[in-house]
């Protein structure tokens, strides 16, 4: 029921917004994973299309955080805070996505952006799915986080369910709520959120015991080192993650979503797809260009021209 829901809220949000949609991305910065936020969505800032010509890929952090500018190529040893392992990687990973580029002086290797990383996130905007808020599971605790954190600009809670002043009451005053339809593709906003000091230090729940709470203090800088992060992850990931099933039974809807016949229902291929399902039978999965499809409905390209140089005699010298 939440993957349907969820899905369907993503592919609403992609058709309706200028928004870049990702679902399930890590939501905590003291403790990475123990927050997973359902939907990620990137507001695109003025310099989006600047971040949009680099790449269509996720660009790794540390080559964002790195000592690698666009100028002179310098010595990848002296441009990484981190192992020789990690850093090689990092750079190959760079390099494949177009955001890096090398050489090598006397046996050496050097790097070098092909272009300044644009500040090109406009706002985050993190969603709780929680189609019936009459099993709410862990759901005040996760948004207590949320807004005690500040990662995100704004924080939503996304529900099928009729929501009532008592609903409200239970939920921290900072949180949006919409009531979705999935079927109907309709969204009723219930309370609009508020916004949230992602440029001050966040506190961020951690463990509780009896007459004692454990907590951590986020400074601004690595919040906004996070965000970076998760507006990466969200553009280079997208929400379409699934893998379609061999199965006849799974076609795509017309925005990606997996369907099947058996169950008259969009299903999580993770879950309730394989050999024990009782409707599975073999065959080609569809031929669905996930990437493509997001391209048609969002901000994001598919294929850049990209920034990489050709690079000219005076360019080894710079």
């Amino acid at each position: 029921m939440e993957f349907g829901f969820e899905v369907a809220l993503c592919s609403f949000l992609e058709s309706t917004t200028d928004w870049v949609v990702a679902r399930q991305l890590g939501g905590a910065v003291a403790t990475p994973g123990s927050r997973i936020v359902d939907i990620c969505a990137v507001k695109p800032g003025t310099a989006f299309e600047a971040r949009t010509r680099i790449t269509s890929r996720e660009i790794p952090a540390l080559a964002i955080e790195s000592d690698v500018g666009v100028g002179k190529a310098v010595d990848w040893r002296e441009a990484f805070e981190c192992s020789a392992e990690r850093a090689q990687s990092v750079i190959d990973r760079a390099t494949e996505c177009g955001f890096f580029e090398t050489e090598r002086h006397n046996g050496r290797r050097f790097v070098r952006q092909t272009a300044r990383y644009p500040t090109w996130i406009g706002g985050l905007v993190g969603i709780e799915n929680k189609p019936d808020l009459g099993t709410p599971g862990d759901l005040q605790r996760q948004l207590r986080i949320d807004v005690s954190v500040g990662l995100f600009d704004t924080v939503i809670l996304a529900t099928e369910s009729y929501v009532t002043d008592a609903h409200l009451n239970r939920l921290p005053e900072a949180v949006g709520v919409w009531r979705f339809d999935p079927e109907a593709r309709e969204r009723t906003v219930i309370r609009e959120p508020t916004p949230l000091a992602v440029e001050k230090t966040g506190v961020e729940l951690q463990a509780r015991r009896p007459l004692q709470t454990d907590v951590a203090f986020v400074t601004p800088a690595e919040k906004a080192a996070k965000r970076r992060r998760i507006a990466e992850r969200a553009y280079g990931k997208g929400w379409r993650t699934y893998t379609f099933p061999d199965c006849q039974h799974i076609t795509a809807t017309a925005d990606g979503r997996p369907y099947c016949s058996w169950f008259d229902r969009v299903v999580n291929p993770a879950v309730e797809c394989g050999d024990d399902c009782e409707g599975f039978q073999p065959g080609e999965p569809p031929a669905v260009d996930c990437k493509r499809l997001r391209d048609k409905r969002s901000p994001w390209v598919a294929d850049p021209e990209g920034t990489q140089r050709a690079q000219s005699g005076l360019d080894r010298f710079l």
